[in-house]
């Protein structure tokens, strides 16, 4: 097989979306494969780009883009950019927005732009939105659009 294949699939594997998985979903399978795929990849100097119809996916996880790229620094960190019409999608939510940044070492997804957050009927906006895979935690921000927007229906079924 060819190196940098075999290694730009090496580096995709060690990326963000394992992590992104842990948290997201109880009893996903932080080892499942990762399937890549877009009109063009590009291996140069240790990142990995996707351009085109990027996608990442993992069990039910998945990062769309235009353009999604990731690297490891020598300490082992990871890193991931995902540009234009990024969607980052799960079984419970959709997150939507300009450009993302994951990094493993501190399991943090930055979403900025035209952000719009949706879990079921519920819908939040805002220009920024960080969110710690980890712990499950999040914080919008209004930026320079002025507020953090947002729908919540509350629970029907009583509970």
């Amino acid at each position: 097989m060819n190196r940098p294949i075999v290694t730009a699939t090496l580096v995709f594997a060690v990326l963000a979306l394992p992590a992104v998985g842990d948290a997201q979903i109880a009893g996903s399978n932080n080892r499942a494969p990762i399937a890549y795929g877009a009109d063009a990849v590009e291996y140069v100097g240790g990142t990995l780009t996707l351009n085109g119809r990027a996608e990442l996916i993992q069990g039910d996880n998945r990062l769309r883009a235009n353009r999604i790229s990731g690297f490891n620094n020598t300490g082992g960190e990871s890193r991931m950019e995902a540009t234009g019409d990024v969607f980052f999608v799960t079984p419970e939510q959709t997150i939507r927005g300009d450009r993302a940044v994951y990094t493993t070492a501190d399991g943090v997804i930055v979403v900025t732009g035209d952000v719009i957050l949706t879990q079921g009927q519920n819908v939040a906006t805002g220009s920024r939105l960080t969110y710690n895979v980890r712990t499950e935690s999040a914080r919008f921000d209004s930026g320079s659009s002025g507020r953090v927007q947002g729908v919540f229906y509350p629970d029907q079924t009583g509970n």
